[in-house]
């Protein structure tokens, strides 16, 4: 079971030079217990959201010259926020960063005002940073068979045998890498088990079924893996039999765009965008594989249109009669 955030008051979570007063360090608490239990939010978003909080804190501290607390939060002016991002942006945070750094501070300014603590809308009159549009970066049908074929099947020692596994989970069935390495022994896709339930971003659950070659592939893994795979312990395991690090398999990914001369855009996210990709081209529902993704909204899946748009106007040329 993932670990709680720590605390604002936690030195492992707030840097030292970050003192908070009691009553502004209870709120974020508070807020921090609100967004797991009641929003659902995901570990890395609250990691992200407490630290993005931390450095706003951290300079209004500096600029205030005493530890923060509620009442200063209550006399904050949009120009000190617009300050605070224009900061960041001198050290270097790119637009998406700023842009999920004020999603965080509006949300927490918000639920001050629910709770009735304080109310301070000044955040809101600031323009979040424009975001350059960018859509996913799959990998060719051949390029990513390459991928997931690049070890002679026959000769794969036990670590081989694992990073093509969970190659092919990315690829064949398009599992986030966390979602794979998350996976326990119980619940591995072998043998007969032909559909896998997989609890995704904000623990929304969703059924993917699992072709013959993953099963196979997770099943020789399992076979040869040197170290006792216990139902309720993790499936995939390290060298020395850790649960698996995200790490290691970007850095196979690594060594795999250098022996195959693939893109610098070959990681093992791009697996499950080249999953949905290439599901489209042949022919999937939008729908069916907002589904299989897990995405909460359809519209993060309409992005892989704007990917296989060769597709769509050679299939309007084909069909629209005044073509």
């Amino acid at each position: 079971m993932p670990s709680p955030p720590a605390s604002f008051g936690d030195s492992q979570e707030r840097a030292p030079e970050l003192p908070l007063s009691a009553d502004l360090d209870r709120a974020l608490n508070a807020w921090l217990s609100h967004l797991r239990h009641e929003r659902a939010a995901a570990d890395k978003t609250l990691e992200a959201y407490a630290r993005d909080v931390r450095q706003f804190l951290g300079f209004l501290g500096t600029h205030l010259g005493h530890a923060p607390c509620l009442a200063d939060l209550a006399r904050l002016e949009t120009k000190t926020f617009r300050s605070f991002l224009a900061s960041r942006r001198r050290t270097g945070a790119q637009s998406r960063s700023l842009a999920r750094t004020l999603s965080a501070l509006r949300q927490l300014f918000r639920w001050l005002e629910a709770e009735e603590l304080i109310k301070n809308r000044a955040v809101l009159q600031v323009a979040s940073p424009k975001i350059p549009h960018s859509v996913p970066k799959p990998l060719t049908v051949d390029r990513a068979a390459d991928v997931v074929h690049a070890g002679p099947g026959a000769e794969l020692d036990w670590i081989m045998a694992r990073d093509a596994a969970v190659l092919l989970l990315l690829y064949g069935a398009g599992l986030r890498i966390a979602e794979a390495l998350g996976l326990k022994t119980k619940d591995a896709p072998s043998g007969d088990r032909e559909v896998l339930r997989i609890k995704g971003k904000g623990g929304k659950e969703r059924l993917v079924p699992m072709l013959p070659v993953i099963r196979d592939a997770v099943a020789r893994y399992m076979e040869i893996c040197p170290y006792p795979l216990e139902a309720e312990e993790a499936l995939f395991r390290g060298a020395k039999g850790g649960p698996l690090s995200p790490r290691i398999i970007q850095l196979a990914m690594e060594r795999l765009r250098a022996n195959l001369g693939l893109p610098p855009t070959a990681t093992p996210h791009a697996l499950r965008h080249s999953f949905a990709t290439h599901l489209l081209s042949a022919g999937a529902d939008l729908r069916q594989i907002q589904e299989l993704l897990g995405h909460a909204s359809l519209s993060t899946t309409q992005v892989y249109t704007e990917v296989d748009r060769d597709r769509l106007l050679a299939v309007y040329d084909a069909a629209h009669p005044r073509s």
